[in-house]
Order: C-alpha cells, then sequence, then structure tokens
C-alpha cells in the first residue's frame, strides 16, 4: 500500500485576483547591473 499524502491549499497558491501593486509594483526598487529585461511581442494569426 502507498503512502497517503495531504494538501493544504493555504501552504501553496491560492486562487484568485490580487491587486498590482501587492504583488509586482515596487515603486522605490533601484535596478542593478545584473537585472535582466525581457520584451516579447505577440502577434495574432491571422485567419
Amino acid at each position: 500500500m502507498s503512502p497517503q499524502t495531504e494538501t493544504k491549499a493555504s501552504a501553496g497558491f491560492k486562487a484568485g485576483v490580487k491587486d498590482y501593486k501587492l504583488t509586482y509594483y515596487t515603486p522605490e526598487y533601484q535596478t542593478k547591473d545584473t537585472d535582466i529585461l525581457a520584451a516579447f511581442r505577440v502577434l495574432r494569426n491571422r485567419g
């Protein structure tokens, strides 16, 4: 018989929409020489 595991929702990701400024935006952040800037361009397919 295999061992059973228990999953707790509060221990990991909790679903829902969070305010942008709470999860990403930090106005006082200072860029560093080691930071990487990535830009992506997404185009729709015709048809």
